[in-house]
């Protein structure tokens, strides 16, 4: 009997050291990660390590409050919404927040942060550092054409319009290209290493979370600085955001979360869909060209169903652009307007929130 608790002590010993050793290696370790944190969540902007966005001198919204028809707070919270924000011509209307959430909380972009890139290459295209988006992305990442030629057909818009024609493997497994594109501490490696070609770009409509690394490592090679640190120059700082913002990195020093890591508060993003509203101008500055803004409303070359309204990492529905994220993180913008809406949540939503806010916009 002594002899087998001695073993079976020593067994827990063993046990626990490695379940110890596992969790120490969150920081470094893809599998770590799937392991403790599960399926991505809101929280983790928490856990992953991140580079600050700066704000520079804060410039709050006005504040003009309003009734919003069909705007229901007891709906809101009830469908697990942390926070809803309306603007219109520069005026804040309605701000509220829900299940925990106050003003001053961070919250987490989740796939809004595509957008957030889209808005960036932008500025990058109107300075001259991304020539063209009809670029092939073999120009700014030369690897991928030594390992395989069939990238020199894939341009940045087909990557920004998720027509790339790259393998993804969706199935949710500790080791699917969805759990390495969020887990990996190496996404640089990965996009570079792990990303294939499937079919010929322009085609298809599939969503690829590779396709947002690749723009963003072209992104990062042509401004020479992080793509944390161009959003703090370009956006952050010269839209007056109301508090320092952050963006989740795969490693410490290491490459932004481009699919997903935006961080900030639910003003502030706002404040991104005004930038849409005043077609990239702001303050009598143009930050982001008009003519940027402006190409997700032409017609697609390949019509895919519900994704045709899909291009530069926006949704278009309509008069409507969207930047859209897993948990019902919106945000809805109708130029014509000057209108924005915001919603964070910790539910998926699908497409009910984008339908929710037009039902609103139409009433406003």
């Amino acid at each position: 009997m002594r002899r087998l608790l001695i073993i079976l002590g020593v067994l827990v010993l063993v046990a626990a050291a490695a379940y110890g050793g596992l969790w120490a290696s969150t920081g470094r370790s893809q599998l770590a990660r799937a392991f403790f944190w599960g399926d991505s969540d809101v929280g983790d902007w928490q856990r992953f390590p991140f580079r600050k966005v700066a704000t520079g001198t804060p410039a709050p919204l006005p504040k003009q409050p309003q009734a919003i028809p069909g705007l229901d707070e007891q709906a809101l919270a009830a469908g697990q919404t942390t926070a809803f924000v309306v603007v219109r011509d520069g005026k804040l209307l309605y701000e509220g927040y829900f299940n925990g959430t106050r003003r001053d909380s961070t919250l987490t972009s989740m796939s809004v942060a595509k957008s957030v890139l889209s808005l960036l290459v932008g500025v990058a295209v109107g300075e001259g550092k991304i020539r063209s988006v009809d670029d092939p992305i073999t120009t700014y990442v030369p690897e991928l054409r030594e390992r395989d030629p069939r990238f020199e057909k894939i341009t940045l818009r087909h990557l920004m319009g998720m027509r790339s024609g790259l393998r993804y493997d969706d199935e949710g497994t500790p080791f699917s290209d969805d759990t390495s594109t969020y887990y990996s501490p190496d996404l640089r490696g990965l996009a570079i290493d792990d990303s294939g070609v499937e079919s010929d770009p322009g085609q298809g409509f599939r969503y690829n979370n590779f396709n947002p690394l690749l723009v963003g490592l072209a992104l990062e090679r042509t401004t020479k600085v992080p793509v944390a640190t161009y959003l703090e120059q370009k956006l952050w700082r010269p839209l007056g955001m109301e508090a320092d913002g952050s963006w989740s990195l795969d490693s410490s020093d290491g490459f932004e979360k481009m699919e997903s890591g935006v961080n900030g508060r639910a003003v502030d993003f706002a404040k991104l869909g005004m930038l849409v509203a005043e077609q990239g101008r702001w303050n009598g500055r143009q930050l982001v060209p008009a003519e940027w803004i402006n190409e997700p409303n032409t017609p697609v070359a390949a019509p895919n169903g519900w994704a045709d309204g899909y291009q530069l990492f926006w949704w278009a529905r309509g008069e409507a652009r969207i930047a859209s994220g897993r948990y019902g993180q919106v945000i809805y913008v109708v130029p014509d307007k000057k209108l924005v809406m915001v919603r964070f949540g910790v539910d998926t939503g699908g497409r009910a929130w984008p339908a929710f806010m037009e039902s609103l916009a139409e009433k406003l």
